[in-house]
């Protein structure tokens, strides 16, 4: 049922976030042997592991890049499918904890699992082909989970080396592979603690001697202590956010209004899960408000005090319920490194995956005891079930569909200027560029510093018939007051524009149109780091070199990569200034590149570290940069008198 409620979905595209993490498939070739293997697998920058394990599984599908989208879909709907298998052998063992009958265990586990698999909100995790990095650590926290109840089992007959073994390996070494896919995987610890003292403890003591000894030894290592490391990192974040106050990098809300709004998020998450509906805001939540105040809005206050009041419940009837207790707990458990301190930004459908695992087993539990209202109750499963693969499959078709997913996520989020802009530019694709300028321009009207917008706008008009003064003066006040993240954003729109410029395909869009951009952005206080500045500087080089001037190009290329030394920022700007006809001067940033290089910015902690050595172990800068010389040096004896344009040509732009 799930697999045919899902089929739609898989015929959509890539989104957002895949373009910016799918793309290292072929960034130093394609992955058909062991040294691109290796240079793959350790180029991850998210998380201090880089999450290898996610990158690993992308390898299933595609071993280049550009790929086609749906056999990561395929892969990722076969990872779900077997998540709610592992979820079904994961509730049974808990239901035979509970001294259940066999029948009412399993039926409500299939229950549990089947409502959890299809439940409408994991559509926005299961199709989003870069969220496979929130599937997996569930995959491995439930298989940890339940080799560390296999050991416990032999803990309880007496079996203590072969115990120690299973609960080691499922406690440690699946907690491992969890944070080797994303951070929360380190959660599972935590897991099993409520799981030893909701359930087991009070059900299945373990006897006195070197059996307790050895469970509480393997509790206090693989439970105990990495849940207090986290519990007093999360800690740390939270008070030194809120000492220093301000606002953080890169957002619009400091932390302590960010533990203010958190309570509202996971209220609507709830308020999602147990009051599904087809459609929801998907992966624009850009819009969401943070609180200000315990009262505004006005349900910040009131969605605290009922967390505080569910969490707080379900520890007092944590006995007489253990599995709702259980249930509940987890959940909330399960939102802390996602939900709590870490400035992330506030709101993601697809950080509940993991949380909600044990969401409806209560509900499976009541539905399996038939001995009262049998035939309600029969029922209640059937319309449960049909319900949520209907809803599903309404919202696997929108996915299937980029048309009508930018149209009716732009419907649901009138105020996100990320589902506006996107829309819009769907619009403008299929051609209906003036419904598009309609859109932006009313977003613009109230939201003038979003560059996304102003963008969008240019892009449209000139689809339209020309861009005009007021155009381009509103999108340089976008960039010089925009936040500090919209380098990628600029980086990829000009990409796209600078040759319709150059090649006069926009009326009223020039070369020099573009470079006001670009300076309004370097005038941009919020843009002062040297990450922003050097993207910028590099775009104002690309433009002198459209505009044939490469001495120019060269000096913003060397001012570039003064900023932040890196290797392939100097092989690209070399490489770019030769494939523009001008070798010489790709020689001169090479130059430039050995004079800098003792300055190279060393790699961040973790996984940008063993990136580093590899790349150091292969020779591959020095290879590269060697095959590159060569080239330049063979173009430039080749046409040692050409290398530049006239004069003329150079003080004329295009």
């Amino acid at each position: 049922m799930t697999g045919l409620a899902y089929a739609p979905g898989l015929h959509g595209g890539f989104l957002f976030d895949d373009f910016a993490n799918l793309p290292v498939l072929g960034a130093t070739g394609p992955i058909d042997h062991w040294a691109t293997f290796w240079r793959y697998i350790t180029s991850g920058t998210a998380d201090p592991t880089g999450r290898p394990l996610t990158l690993l599984s992308f390898l299933l599908d595609a071993h280049n890049w550009p790929a086609d989208p749906y056999p990561f879909k395929r892969t990722s709907l076969i990872l779900h499918l077997l998540n709610a298998v592992l979820l079904y052998a994961l509730l049974t063992k808990l239901g035979r904890s509970l001294d259940l009958d066999e029948r009412r265990r399993k039926l409500a586990a299939l229950l549990g699992s089947t409502l959890w698999l299809l439940h409408p909100l994991l559509v926005s995790t299961t199709l989003y082909i870069v969220q496979r990095e929130a599937m997996l650590p569930a995959t491995c926290v439930m298989a940890g989970l339940m080799l560390w109840l296999h050991g416990r089992q032999h803990l309880e007959a007496g079996k203590i080396k072969t115990g120690l073994g299973w609960s080691v390996l499922g406690l440690g070494g699946f907690t491992v592979l969890g944070v080797l896919s994303k951070a929360n995987g380190a959660l599972l610890p935590l897991y099993a603690l409520l799981i030893e003292i909701i359930v087991l403890a009070p059900r299945r003591p373990l006897p006195d001697g070197n059996t307790r000894r050895t469970h509480r030894a393997v509790m206090l290592m693989f439970g105990i202590i990495p849940a207090t490391a986290i519990g007093i990192y999360l800690a740390y974040i939270g008070v030194h956010g809120i000492v220093l106050g301000g606002v953080e990098d890169g957002r619009s809300w400091s932390i302590g209004q960010r533990l203010l709004t958190e309570p509202r998020v996971l209220m609507d998450y709830l308020k999602l899960l147990w009051l599904p509906r087809p459609f929801s805001s998907g992966l624009f939540n850009d819009q969401y408000a943070a609180s200000s105040s315990w009262l505004h809005p006005a349900t910040t206050l009131p969605s605290l005090l009922a967390i505080v009041a569910l969490i707080a419940g379900a520890w007092h009837w944590r006995r007489r319920h253990p599995a709702l207790a259980l249930a509940v707990v987890f959940y909330f458990v399960g939102q802390l490194l996602e939900s709590s301190s870490i400035p992330l930004e506030l709101y993601f459908e697809h950080r509940n995956y993991v949380p909600a695992l044990l969401m409806f087993w209560p509900l499976g539990l009541w539905l399996a005891d038939t001995r009262t209202l049998r035939l309600p109750k029969y029922a209640l499963m059937l319309v449960l079930l049909l319900t949520l693969a209907w809803m599903t499959h309404a919202r696997a078709e929108v996915w299937g569909n980029v048309q009508t997913q930018a149209l009716v996520w732009a419907t649901i989020n009138p105020d996100s200027p990320r589902a506006q802009a996107n829309a819009a530019q769907v619009e403008a694709q299929t051609g209906h560029p003036r419904a598009a300028v309609r859109r932006l321009q009313v977003m613009l009207a109230s939201q003038p510093d979003q560059v996304q917008l102003a963008l969008n706008l240019i892009g449209a008009r000139c689809e339209s018939g020309g861009v005009s003064p007021a155009n381009l003066t509103t999108a340089q006040q976008a960039m010089r007051n925009s936040s500090p993240n919209i380098g990628p954003l600029f980086a990829h729109w000009f990409e796209r524009m600078l040759p319709v410029a150059m090649a006069d395909r926009c009326p009223g869009l020039t070369s020099t149109a573009l470079l006001s951009l670009v300076n309004a952005g370097l005038q941009n206080p919020n843009l002062s780091a040297a990450g922003p500045q050097q993207s910028l500087t590099y775009l104002r080089g690309r433009i002198a070199l459209a505009q044939h001037q490469p001495d120019i190009a060269l000096t913003d290329f060397t001012r570039a990569l003064s900023l932040q030394v890196y290797p392939g920022m100097a092989l690209e700007a070399a490489a770019t200034l030769g494939s523009h006809g001008y070798p010489v001067q790709g020689l001169q940033m090479l130059d430039y590149y050995q004079q800098v290089q003792s300055k190279t910015m060393p790699p961040s902690f973790g996984m940008p570290m063993v990136h580093t050595w590899v790349m150091a172990r292969e020779n591959y800068w020095p290879h590269e940069l060697a095959h590159l010389r060569h080239q330049l040096s063979l173009d430039a004896k080749a046409d040692s008198t050409n290398t530049a344009p006239s004069d003329s040509a150079r003080s004329t732009p295009s």
